[in-house]
């Protein structure tokens, strides 16, 4: 039955792009981190929905006619070389059919992300986005945090199988990284029982997160939480809500959660701590033997043979940092960090031009929550190995686009995906034609 329900609503939905084209980035999204086809238990475990839906859309956007340009930003182009340069690397990879592998994977994220810029033209369309993107990860937030209360703790969180967020340190993640766009749509949210429901949202997320019982999540929880409220518009209000998720967490998790996260201070005595400095280590020793790293996929037994400090100690390198450091070098590295300090930049400069204009603080706040979303993942990623994670890129191009529309008003907001240059045409000649 799920099998059907999934296929029935990824068609119906691939019908509607053929129409509205924007509405394939939220397809691909929903299909990207919600992964509903991995609830089922049939035939649609394995059909290619996020393939399809990225075809669909692009052929949809080719002969629509939407206005065909991408906006030029230095984090767009950064990500257009970040692609080059992890394609140059990909010819020289210690293994080469495993790295052509994850490059097709990377490849496919890389143009859904830029085609994402391209199609997110107007505030409406922008905000869509950040819905299906939270509300994707908050299903798993919302069912998990309810398991955590009802299980107290005992059981960890886990995500679909097979799938970026399929393992509980990787769904953890996405959970912290999820609660600030949560906070952004409960700022924005009319009704009372929306905000209601976004509000235990945001608790039960950050609860969840708690209950995948990850170290790398508690860590990014703890950086952000104190950003978050520093960020957030009515920080009373923010802080009931991070008092809840503080006492449930407290009331809920049972001692042996504390006793693992007692762990991060004595990591020396860890194996698992241990194996990933080793594996760190490679990374740094590869980078520095070869300018183009060791390709994707890297981090194999005889790369450890070769390179690590405890040769027979293979480990997972389980941080962003250093998965793109030893799979592209120093120059990748350099390119991926940058991408988001410049990202960065630019919510800030939308909070500096939009703060003092009513009629922009949804801007402010979404380029606010957005930055604290970066900062969960710039946190607990150096513990997990989420470098090419779709999430961070969606990130970087809603604060281009945040800029794009309520700074630059590159495309128009009045009217929904019509060019500002169009309106400032039609106005004139509309006054021509009532006059004639």
């Amino acid at each position: 039955m799920r099998d059907i329900f999934v296929t029935v609503v990824v068609f119906g939905a691939l019908l509607l792009v053929f129409k509205h084209p924007h509405y394939g980035i939220y397809l691909w999204s929903w299909l990207g981190y919600m992964n509903p086809h991995k609830l089922a238990w049939g035939f649609a475990l394995n059909i290619p929905f996020a393939l399809m839906a990225a075809v669909v859309t692009l052929t949809a956007y080719l002969f629509s006619k939407d206005p065909k340009r991408m906006p030029w930003t230095p984090e767009t182009v950064l990500l257009f070389i970040f692609l080059g340069w992890v394609t140059f690397t990909t010819f020289y990879a210690f293994y080469p059919e495993l790295a052509w592998a994850q490059w097709d994977k990377v490849l496919k994220i890389q143009v859904m992300t830029l085609l994402t810029a391209m199609l997110i033209t107007s505030r409406k369309r922008l905000e869509g986005l950040v819905w299906v993107i939270a509300l994707s990860i908050a299903f798993y937030g919302v069912k998990g945090g309810i398991f955590t209360i009802l299980k107290g703790g005992i059981h960890h969180v886990q995500g679909p199988a097979g799938t970026f967020i399929g393992g509980n340190n990787e769904l953890g993640l996405a959970m912290i990284m999820t609660v600030p766009l949560l906070r952004y749509l409960h700022l924005q949210a009319q009704s009372k029982w929306m905000r209601m429901g976004l509000a235990a949202s945001m608790v039960l997320t950050g609860l969840s997160a708690i209950g995948t019982q990850s170290r790398g999540a508690l860590l990014a929880a703890a950086a952000m939480g104190g950003l978050l409220w520093l960020k957030s518009r009515n920080k009373a209000t923010t802080a009931v809500y991070i008092i809840m998720a503080v006492v449930l967490i407290a009331a809920v998790m049972p001692q042996q959660y504390w006793e693992r996260m007692h762990t991060i201070k004595t990591y020396e005595q860890d194996a698992s701590a241990m194996g990933r400095i080793n594996a760190w280590h490679t990374a740094i020793n590869v980078a520095k033997d070869r300018f183009t790293g060791g390709g994707f996929e890297a981090f194999q037994a005889p790369t450890f043979r070769q390179y690590a400090p405890d040769p027979w100690d293979v480990h997972d390198v389980h941080s962003i940092y250093f998965e793109v450091l030893g799979e592209h070098g120093f120059i990748g590295f350099g390119l991926f960090v940058l991408i988001g300090l410049l990202a960065w930049r630019t919510g800030s400069k939308v909070i500096r031009e939009c703060k003092n204009d009513p009629k922009r603080k949804w801007a402010v706040d979404l380029a606010a929550m957005t930055q604290v979303s970066m900062v969960g993942y710039a946190t607990g990623g150096a513990f997990l190995g989420l470098a090419y994670f779709d999430y961070y890129y969606h990130l970087v191009i809603i604060l281009v686009l945040t800029y794009q529309i309520a700074v630059k008003n590159k495309w128009g907001t009045l009217e929904e995906g019509k060019p500002a240059e169009l309106d400032a045409v039609r106005t004139p000649l509309s006054k021509i034609n009532n006059q004639i």
